[in-house]
């Protein structure tokens, strides 16, 4: 009878029905099941959640960021950079790689990424950084500044994180070492590891200054209608800001 819970999850699978849902009603069945008081069972599965919620809590971030994107978040991030003249993508994505590599050493590597930073943040100043550099952007230059731009965070996550010696990696190149009857210390893998994130560092940057370079000899072939890249944002925040209060003419302008 305990076994019913697997039953109700493959069924639950097949039929296609809320995950969350299913494996929840597996858990009571298969306590109830083994004897196991509701309120008991209950009780197991706020504990198994609270003893875990580390691994959990970075995902509720993910709805305050949707959030924040519904209410213009990255017209905004595209404003702030786009009001610096000096500004380039790939100066903005080298300091962004300085800033990943850094907290990724430190151990702090779900504190940015792909959904918390890339899109709605880096990305889009990226483009911004960069129309400011060639006054408007077609489609394949823009689609490489996003391309970048996620790959400086794979590069600084990637190259940055062995430095930490606590970071699951470190401890899986300890741990293969040892079955091959070597023994060596996890600070020792992290120091080596700093050589490594340097010339990783080194090399992108290169990458990310030589797409500067590229982009000032490559001319738009779709320019914005105005060369004032922070007017043309702050009537994207206008608008914005007009239809979250409701004003019926914000999206007729």
């Amino acid at each position: 009878m305990p076994l019913l819970g697997i039953a109700i999850v493959v069924i639950g699978f097949l039929l296609k029905f809320n995950p969350l849902l299913v494996v929840t009603v597996a858990a009571f069945v298969t306590g109830i099941a083994a004897g196991f008081d509701p309120l008991a069972v209950l009780a197991a599965l706020g504990k198994s959640f609270n003893d875990n919620r580390f691994v959990t809590i970075v995902y509720i971030v993910l709805p305050v960021i949707g959030l924040l994107e519904r209410f213009g978040l990255q017209q905004r991030a595209r404003a702030l950079i786009a009001g610096f003249k000096g500004a380039t993508a790939g100066r903005l994505l080298l300091a962004y790689l300085l800033m990943r590599q850094a907290m990724s050493a430190l151990g702090l590597t779900s504190v940015a990424g792909h959904a918390q930073t890339v899109r709605p943040l880096v990305a889009p100043m990226g483009e911004a950084a960069a129309e400011t550099q060639l006054g408007g952007l077609d489609e394949d230059t823009r689609e490489t500044v996003k391309s970048y731009a996620a790959a400086t965070d794979n590069v600084g996550l990637f190259f940055g994180e062995d430095i930490f010696i606590a970071i699951g990696s470190i401890l899986l190149i300890k741990g293969t070492f040892e079955t091959y009857g070597i023994e060596i210390a996890p600070l020792h893998l992290s120091l080596w590891a700093i050589p490594t994130a340097v010339l990783a560092f080194l090399i992108h940057g290169a990458r990310l200054l030589l797409l500067d370079r590229r982009l000032a000899h490559s001319s738009p072939r779709h320019p914005r209608e105005s060369g004032d890249p922070a007017s043309s944002y702050g009537s994207v925040m206008k608008k914005r800001d007009s239809r979250v209060r409701g004003n019926d003419e914000g999206g007729g302008s």
